[in-house]
């Protein structure tokens, strides 16, 4: 049951975090603001992983698993209430308060679902196998909430805040439901050692382990990459200026460029499945080593690729044709969609190989990671930034940083990731 309430967790952050992505479409477009303010959603959602990611450690260890579940959850309901506020007084302010609110509670389940996953399946490849179980559930909410964006929202252009308002709606129904499903639950704690409280505070934390400070840069890396890459391939799709789809204003561009980004998010679902398939025969280094490299390549490949060059891409259309069927997209498109399966399963192999072997720093040790997470606003908006300083027409330009960023994780899995201090008592 506990393994069952974590991974239910895992998919409430990804339903609420991803719905910052197409709200910042409409954000754009309602308020006739630049790509970069339209990011500025994301941005406040992840920004506070930055302000409570080191709190949210603390309070794990203090008050345990449960508690914090349960404050994480009130706190969401409170932001995603205030978003829907701001729906009806049509504020942006108000929407990115919400949003920065909602991030307070969706860094307050990412620290409290890793470690207690992790720790569940023991560690080692068992606890990176079921890192990925939940990560393949966040990536099914994930693309669930964008397909069920462009249900609602089939002209991004005349979006307003308020079409949303069932997704929002469902939204505090699931934090509702999420409030008394573990509070009626039985959680397994740790143990909380009275006695610890009179030795000597220990001169070492996690900061001391180098393998541990070099995982919490790759979260923020990745995280970076894993919004950035659908992010700004959405908006570049549906720039009516550039037209990369051909349509010659003949419209259906938005529909499109949100059936791309919601294939991004079912891959990361079929990437995760497979992980928490293989995850205890192949070892989190080798298969955050494998992701990286080929993610590069695609990234490569879509950089440099002729934006001419058409394919027919199966996505998920949602129109009265069907969920599923082909369109056509630019080549660099289809590889920039498939970059999907390699970021699924590097979340699962960062955190695992960050927290290898640090013991009783495990608990603080998330909370920092969590604080690293802000890569996830902070990233994605530098990248809208280079498409804005390229005229408003450098999307592809924009993913050097991506393949910048990826290398850093390649060198991650392949020397970052040793553990060089192991002299350090951890008991």
């Amino acid at each position: 049951m506990a393994i069952i309430v974590m991974i239910f967790l895992f998919g409430m952050i990804s339903f609420v975090t991803n719905l910052a992505s197409p709200m910042g479409d409409i954000l754009k477009f309602q308020f006739g603001v630049a790509n970069w303010m339209g990011t500025l959603g994301v941005f406040a959602n992840f920004i506070a992983y930055a302000v409570m990611g080191y709190p949210a450690g603390n309070m794990l260890q203090k008050l345990g698993y449960k508690k914090t579940a349960l404050i994480a959850v009130t706190v969401g309901f409170v932001g995603v209430g205030i978003q829907t506020l701001s729906g009806v007084a049509g504020s942006f302010g108000i929407y990115l308060l919400g949003a920065f609110i909602s991030g307070f509670s969706m860094c307050l389940l990412n620290t409290t679902v890793n470690p207690m996953l992790n720790s569940l399946g023991g560690g080692g490849n068992k606890g990176n196998q079921l890192i990925q179980l939940g990560g393949s559930f966040n990536s099914l909410a994930g693309t669930a909430v964008i397909i069920l964006t462009g249900i609602l929202i089939p002209s991004i252009t005349s979006a307003q805040i308020s079409d949303v308002f069932p997704l929002m709606y469902a939204a505090l129904a699931i934090f509702a439901f999420a409030f008394f499903v573990i509070l009626f639950s039985k959680i397994p704690e740790k143990e909380n050692v009275e006695e610890k409280k009179v030795e000597a505070p220990s001169q070492y934390g996690p900061l001391s382990f180098r393998h541990f400070v070099l995982g919490a840069v790759g979260i923020f890396v990745y995280v970076g990459v894993e919004v950035g890459v659908p992010n700004v391939l959405n908006k570049w799709l549906q720039n009516p200026d550039l037209d990369v789809l051909g349509l010659g204003g003949a419209g259906g561009a938005e529909a499109i460029a949100a059936s791309v980004a919601a294939t991004y998010w079912f891959l990361m679902l079929v990437g995760r499945l497979v992980g928490a398939a293989i995850g205890s025969k192949i070892s989190a280094k080798a298969m955050l080593g494998t992701a990286s490299c080929v993610a590069l390549l695609l990234t490569l490949i879509a950089i440099f690729a002729p934006t001419t060059t058409m394919v027919d891409m199966p996505v998920f259309k949602n129109s009265a044709e069907g969920m599923f069927g082909l369109v056509s997209v630019p080549v660099n498109a289809m590889l920039l969609t498939l970059v999907g399966l390699c970021t699924s399963v590097m979340w699962g192999g960062i955190f695992n190989l960050a927290v290898e072997g640090l013991g009783k720093y495990t608990e603080k040790a998330s909370g920092i990671f969590m604080a690293l997470v802000c890569g996830g606003g902070i990233l994605p908006l530098l990248q809208n930034g280079i498409v804005d300083l390229n005229g408003g027409t450098g999307y592809l330009t924009s993913y050097w940083l991506i393949v910048i960023l990826l290398a850093y994780l390649l060198y991650y899995s392949l020397i970052g990731s040793k553990n060089v201090n192991k002299n350090i008592p951890v008991d």
